[in-house]
């Protein structure tokens, strides 16, 4: 029995800038992402003959009503990493367990970073830990190629672009879900119906020194997403207001499409406290520190 476990960190976009539309019709973006301390959790259970195929259970808070069947990205990237890597048709298919902590459909990339711990697993249980995962994770979807390495990382083109990204000084972070499922296609629609125009790549600095100079800095950047989520769900300003207002708080935002929202905080103990209120409203708030590489599992 092999068993082998991959933490999915939720993925966290600190501005998001829309920069161009491609021919095909996807945008370009520019946006710094960080990965957060909260997870989902993936798990290779145990071996089982080629032909039975993979399986995927799914358990967790926000497991109920997720589909396991072929749609799945975790299961579509088995696939495309089977494919893609020419691997034998008989080594061994796997049996996966999910356990989903993250909101779905929530701006936090759960998906994307479930699919890339999939590679990650399947890579070193097939042994082709060599293999570029890059463009498969591409393929899956725009987030999946940050999320293979769980680092600070700056996103451009449709997110198959990660260049280095400012150092970050350690910095605790409050996620805040009010509990609704924001659609990104109908986000991008009231985005494009709004008439905004694109917006020039970010200018960042080298690092910064701490979490007030981050702010500061972030503050001359947007989510170009996050009035037209708004429009369309009230409640997200709603917990923006409330993050904001929170004691210690240096800077909140909505994270990509929305609905989760984020808070950034000196220290542990004054994002826990600011999670601990914001539930009083029903919200899920989870507090932690931003993943450094010594973080990461």
């Amino acid at each position: 029995m092999f068993s082998a476990r991959s933490l999915a960190h939720a993925k966290i976009n600190l501005f998001l800038h829309i920069t161009a539309r491609r021919e095909n019709g996807y945008h370009e973006l520019d946006s710094l992402a960080v990965f957060a301390e909260t997870a989902d959790v993936l798990t290779l259970v145990g071996s089982c003959a080629p032909e039975h195929g993979m399986s995927l259970g799914i358990d967790g808070p926000f497991g109920n009503g997720l589909e396991a069947g072929p749609d799945n990205l975790v299961l579509r990237a088995a696939a495309a990493l089977r494919k893609a890597a020419g691997l034998n048709d008989n080594l061994p298919a796997w049996q996966m367990q999910l356990t989903k902590n993250l909101p779905v459909a929530s701006g936090i990339g759960g998906g994307s970073a479930d699919a890339a711990a999939a590679l990650r697993l399947l890579a070193a249980a097939w042994q082709c830990e060599n293999f570029d995962l890059a463009p498969i994770a591409a393929s899956l979807g725009a987030d999946v190629p940050v999320c293979l390495a769980q680092k600070t990382q700056r996103m451009q083109g449709v997110g198959e672009i990660l260049v280095a990204a400012p150092r970050l000084p350690r910095c605790a972070m409050v996620l805040v879900n009010p509990g609704v499922a924001v659609p990104t296609p109908a986000v991008f629609r009231a985005w494009k119906e709004s008439g905004a125009s694109f917006r020039p790549v970010a200018s960042l600095p080298a690092q910064w020194d701490d979490v007030a100079a981050m702010a500061t800095s972030l503050r001359s950047t947007s989510n170009d997403l996050q009035a037209p989520a708004i429009a369309l769900f009230p409640i997200i300003g709603e917990v923006l207001n409330d993050l904001e207002r929170s004691e210690s708080c240096h800077f909140a935002r909505m994270s990509g499409s929305g609905a989760t929202c984020f808070g950034l905080y000196d220290d542990l103990d004054a994002a826990r406290h600011a999670a601990l209120v914001l539930r009083a409203h029903g919200w899920w708030a989870e507090a932690g520190w931003v993943q450094n590489a010594e973080d990461r599992s």
